[in-house]
């Protein structure tokens, strides 16, 4: 069994004893002799090994020994209600009973949970986790269940809906047609959404556990989106436009983001007019990242990755017939804030004066190889002040035009003025 690391209780603001003296206390004043010693056991089991919230774990006991002593509990008892929600009416922090359907299934991260996905009904939809302990009957996708005293909680800004040792999952029949609430990129909000979305961009994996991601955008706006490896999921193709259901969107660093293990992504013909998402910066490049400079591409149609300096792509392995690029990774500093920028090939040349011939020549005939290459454009850029423009995706400027920037005397009284008026 895989425990999951305990971070001590003080982290939560109470320890085991103290939750378990509570719990013994509410059954005695209820005319129950609980022990004391015997619940302490089941709530380091829950909060220690299996890393379930402490608050959680509280509730997940409680509800067992309510079982025990055959006690009923109603709405606002302690247990949760058993009468039926609407998934749109779950609120973080109450015990709900929803019906609905189970719409996507994804892979456990751990062996303390049996099951998670996305359940849906009229109104919405919410991810579930099944624990383990939970002993629920297997879960299929598409087909309807009643999830009776589960716990609604929130993270990251998600509700997500837990089933633990205390709920009742049971499989229901259920007349009519289910039909998801499409919604514009720049409406969505955290949680579950459906969008329809053309896929603009596809950018290189950073995780060996990536299989795509890249940028979505509609008329409204764009959005980033991620999909890791996982048995049944394929690509989406550059180009096409989509429509997406039941995403997870998650939020960081108040950027919202799709990640698209839990959706179906049905192509569809046609095109979709795109949100620009232009943005502009002026700044020092104060900085020139490794990755930069004369760089390898795998060669497979669509991929486009980065090659290692083995030749190697994440996806297709070793390829010898690779295509040679230039590009500049860095970082764009105004004084006020600092946003990564990406440059390709074109503006690169324009920059330093190096093509991607030269560049090649450079290469093949110095024995830094294509280090002498970075080496050369650093030293051509690093800490001049460029105007860059391009689409913005978590403080990454795509750039499409970038440029030195020149003198100019009114900025610099400005400059001169403001801090002058800070004295």
């Amino acid at each position: 069994m895989l425990s999951v690391p305990y971070l001590g209780t003080e982290m939560y603001g109470m320890d085991i004893p103290e939750i378990a003296e509570r719990i013994s206390l509410k059954f005695v004043q209820k005319g129950c002799n609980v022990d004391r010693q015997k619940i302490e056991p089941k709530l380091r089991r829950l909060i220690e090994e299996f890393g379930v919230p402490p608050a959680e774990a509280e509730r997940t006991v409680q509800n067992e020994l309510f079982r025990e002593f055959g006690i009923v509990i109603g709405p606002g008892g302690g247990g949760g209600g058993s009468e039926k929600k609407a998934i749109a009416e779950a609120v973080p922090g109450e015990w709900v009973t929803v019906e609905g359907r189970v719409v996507a299934l994804s892979r456990p991260p751990s062996p303390a949970i049996s099951a998670t996905g996305v359940l849906s009904d009229e109104s919405g939809s919410i991810r579930f986790v099944i624990w383990s302990k939970a002993s629920a009957p297997e879960i299929r996708t598409g087909t309807w269940y009643r999830f009776e005293s589960a716990v609604v909680d929130e993270f990251k800004g998600v509700s997500n809906l837990k089933v633990h040792s205390g709920t009742k999952v049971t499989e229901i029949t259920h007349e009519g047609a289910l039909i998801p609430n499409v919604r514009k990129i720049s409406e969505l909000s955290p949680g579950v959404g459906n969008v329809r979305a053309k896929v603009i961009q596809e950018w290189e994996a950073n995780h060996e556990r990536m299989l795509q991601t890249g940028l979505l955008g509609d008329e409204t706006a764009t959005i980033k989106f991620v999909m890791w490896k996982e048995e049944g999921k394929e690509r989406l193709v550059p180009g096409t436009v989509y429509t997406i259901y039941y995403a997870m969107v998650d939020e960081y660093n108040g950027r919202l983001s799709l990640n698209l293990n839990t959706a179906t992504a049905i192509p569809e013909e046609g095109d979709l007019a795109v949100s620009s998402g232009e943005s502009h910066m002026e700044g020092a490049l104060v900085h020139i990242a490794p990755g930069s400079g004369l760089i390898k591409r795998c060669p497979v149609e669509g991929c486009n990755r980065v090659l290692s300096r083995q030749n190697y792509c994440p996806v297709h392995e070793i390829q010898p017939k690779y295509i040679y690029d230039l590009r500049i990774k860095g970082w764009i500093d105004d004084g006020i804030k600092t946003n990564e920028v990406l440059v390709q090939r074109e503006m690169v040349e324009t920059l330093t004066g190096i093509t991607l011939d030269q560049a090649q020549e450079i290469a093949e005939n110095n024995p830094l190889g294509m280090d002498e290459v970075f080496l050369r454009i650093r030293d051509r850029v690093l800490g001049r002040y460029l105007d860059c423009g391009g689409r913005e995706i978590d403080r990454r400027i795509l750039a499409n035009t970038c440029a030195f920037c020149t003198f100019n005397p009114g900025k610099h009284a400005d400059l001169l003025n403001r801090a002058g008026g800070e004295q």
